[in-house]
């Protein structure tokens, strides 16, 4: 599997797996484990979760599913916003720890920004390192100028990880926020990378003529090349969210393809990149 070095000089894999809508429906629970353990089997021993999803209840789908094999796995984490006060971030992280079935997070996010000041947070942070229960922390949903004021705290030096929205329909970061994170050698982790299941949005990238065309080329499926279109990138980390056995194995496939410089082209006209700065999106 492919990696990219954090700033703390810790390898992180390129393609991991998501576990945004997990936990939410008891009957999926094993089939959940399931796609997990195999996206592990295949190298994509990166998971992502979060305390907000399903109320903690994909934390102890993730859980489940590293039991026995915690060494392999980065794991990764995120923290309510409204939690991210000194005393919140620890007892938030304690929760997380319990639902994970684990001693310590590889990973801690911040979720998004809120009304807790960044400094709190970025000190609680490195109180949880210290005290060994996380070995990184980074943040998500972060802009440019937020990164760069984050940047400038005490501890802002640590930021592992940016984890934001980015895929061939949403490119806004392009313009300003991913040439300061290269710039600052801040990985950019890309979350619904395939867009969202849950939403048309999916449907309307993936039924893209050109994608499609570009896709039939490489004898691969449209996801692929667009998993394939972001993982050609530096510093750049894509965690697709799989439940299907075929889909992980498509996801994990999708890591061998070489885009030619056509088929970017040709992505950039089906796709185009931004012209201006833009408003961070999120979900």
């Amino acid at each position: 599997m492919k990696t990219l070095l954090l700033p703390s000089g810790r390898p992180i894999s390129v393609l991991g797996q998501g576990t945004w809508y997990m936990g939410e429906d008891p009957g999926q629970k094993e089939r959940e484990i399931g796609a997990l353990r195999l996206g592990m089997d295949l190298g994509m021993t990166l998971i992502d979760t979060a305390e907000m999803y399903a109320d903690g209840s994909a934390e102890e789908v993730v859980g489940e599913a590293i039991a026995g094999r915690r060494a392999e796995v980065f794991l990764v984490s995120k923290v309510y916003p409204h939690n991210a006060d000194r005393r919140g971030t620890q007892a938030a992280c304690e929760r997380s720890l319990r639902r994970l079935g684990t001693d310590y997070i590889d990973l801690y996010l911040l979720h998004w920004r809120g009304a807790v000041p960044l400094a709190e947070t970025l000190e609680a942070f490195e109180s949880l390192k210290q005290a060994g229960k996380i070995r990184d922390f980074g943040v998500s949903n972060f802009d440019r100028n937020d990164m760069q004021e984050a940047s400038e705290l005490p501890g802002g030096e640590q930021i592992a990880v940016n984890q934001v929205l980015y895929n061939l329909m949403r490119r806004g970061i392009e313009w300003d926020l991913l040439p300061w994170c290269r710039e600052h050698a801040v990985p950019v982790m890309a979350y619904s990378p395939l867009e969202s299941s849950v939403t048309n949005e999916q449907r309307r990238m993936l039924d893209n003529p050109r994608l499609k065309s570009i896709a039939r080329r490489h004898g691969a499926s449209p996801a692929q090349i667009a998993l394939a279109w972001l993982l050609r990138q530096e510093h750049v980390i894509a965690i697709p969210k799989a439940v299907h056995p075929a889909h992980v194995r498509e996801n994990r496939a999708s890591l061998d393809i070489m885009l030619t410089a056509q088929d970017l082209a040709e992505l950039d006209q089906a796709f185009p990149p931004p012209r201006r700065h833009t408003p961070l999106e999120m979900r």
